[in-house]
């Protein structure tokens, strides 16, 4: 059901040639983005019209408007299942906690006497967040963008998500209900790329965003590439991927278990198990059959994933080798499932959230762990964080010098702006002091 690559005996070669022998989706954004443009700049000419034309073509459903009316998500959370509401709410409140801990506070540098450098953080003024609406419904998502932006003290945040025609035209009502519980009054029944144009345009009925964010298809990610340098995005999203680095010590039950739970969402999920033993190896290959045959969505997705040229089962001589194979890999989640679980986690560089032994599962961080599961995707975490409040903040410095501090140090300004055949910089600097510039210390 699942592919073995085998890296053990030879050494493992450096960089990019051990990614290139690393499973990995293919996942073609540049192709799609052709794709997208004319859509996004129909959106630009035509506004709300073009959004419900789109609405009809790609959802099957017809829209007097594209803004949810507010008795919509009123009506949601008083028909939320009790449990949901619950699991929601705790889903918030941990959440938060792990959020606001995050703040940046103003900080202020004394260079020199006289001379400070302030750093202060300023909130994006308006987000459009995203929640998908395709194989799977994910109020999660809605939390995990709605609450960092929060935190943040983002003044604006509003959010699209596609209409459904089994709920006549409306987002997914348990959508409706988390934006209910998170405050969330502007909700748009708007998806794919055209969603991304409506944040970034603006039409008649919404205001265009500073930035946006949130995990979506590949329509999604080639209107991200689109708009970038007009709006700020979170990341362009890929599919989603899991990689277990694992020895003889875990539970092949529970690995299996976690591969299966990110295949579920997508034939192009990646899962990626890395060990030095063959005896779990085979485990879990064992372990992956009946537990498949036991769950929903296998033929559509699970089988697909598994068995896809994204997923495999990786052999290496050692949990040495394992982490250099997880560096490369840089996976958007990586369980460490080995001995000294929290001292091999302490040494990955590369991974957009890492969860630690037997207890820590991915689905926790899904959900309930308190992270946030916005994250790099496609190796994208050997450079990129996942989504938190500094994604939504900006740090502006504050120069403040005296005469004196700017005196000291003025000759210098002057060397460099002429090192560099830019007088008119030292210019500046000279008008200060009648153009004769101290000499400084």
């Amino acid at each position: 059901m699942i592919s073995r690559i085998d890296l053990r005996g030879d050494a493992l070669p450096e960089g990019g040639a051990l990614r290139d022998l690393l499973p990995r989706a293919e996942f073609d954004v540049e192709a799609a983005l052709e794709k997208v443009r004319p859509i996004c700049e129909d959106v630009h000419h035509r506004g709300d019209a073009a959004l419900i034309e789109y609405a009809e073509k790609f959802d099957g459903v017809t829209l007097d408007q594209v803004r949810v009316p507010a008795a919509a998500l009123t009506r949601a959370l008083e028909e939320l299942d009790p449990a949901v509401r619950a699991s929601l709410e705790e889903s918030i409140r941990r959440a938060r906690i792990v959020h606001r801990a995050q703040r940046r506070a103003p900080h202020t540098t004394q260079v020199v006497p006289g001379g400070t450098v302030t750093e202060k953080w300023v909130p994006v003024e308006r987000v459009g967040l995203y929640a998908p609406g395709g194989r799977s419904v994910y109020p999660s998502s809605v939390i995990m963008n709605a609450v960092p932006a929060q935190e943040a003290g983002v003044p604006s945040t509003a959010l699209a998500s596609p209409p459904q025609k089994e709920h006549g035209g409306l987002p997914h009502p348990t959508i409706l209900a988390a934006c209910a519980l998170l405050g969330i009054d502007e909700v748009y029944a708007a998806g794919g790329a055209q969603a991304v144009a409506m944040f970034a345009y603006g039409t008649e009925t919404c205001a265009p965003a500073n930035m946006v964010t949130g995990p979506g298809n590949i329509w999604v990610a080639a209107a991200k590439r689109y708009f970038t340098g007009r709006i700020g995005i979170d990341t362009e999203a890929g599919p989603t991927e899991i990689a277990v680095l694992a020895d003889d010590t875990a539970d092949a039950s529970h690995v299996a278990a976690d591969l299966i739970s990110q295949a579920e969402h997508d034939p192009l999920a990646a899962a990626v198990l890395v060990t030095d033993s063959v005896e779990l190896a085979e485990a879990v290959e064992k372990e992956l059959e009946p537990q498949v045959a036991a769950t929903r969505h296998v033929d559509d997705r699970i089988v697909p994933a598994l068995t896809g040229k994204q997923s495999a089962i990786v052999l290496v001589d050692g949990v040495e080798e394992g982490l250099r194979v997880v560096d490369a890999y840089g996976a958007e989640h990586l369980e460490i499932q080995t001995a000294d679980a929290a001292a091999v986690a302490q040494r990955v560089r590369n991974a957009g959230a890492i969860f630690v032994g037997p207890w820590a599962p991915v689905s926790l961080g899904d959900y309930c762990a308190g992270s946030n599961h916005v994250l790099p995707t496609g190796g994208c975490a050997c450079h990129s964080s996942g989504l938190s409040v500094q994604s939504f903040l900006r740090g502006i410095h504050i120069v403040d010098y005296t005469k004196d501090a700017l005196a000291e140090v003025a000759h210098h300004v002057v060397t460099l702006a002429e090192a560099e055949d830019l007088p008119a910089h030292g210019a500046a600097v000279k008008a200060r002091f009648g153009w004769k510039v101290p000499e400084g210390k």
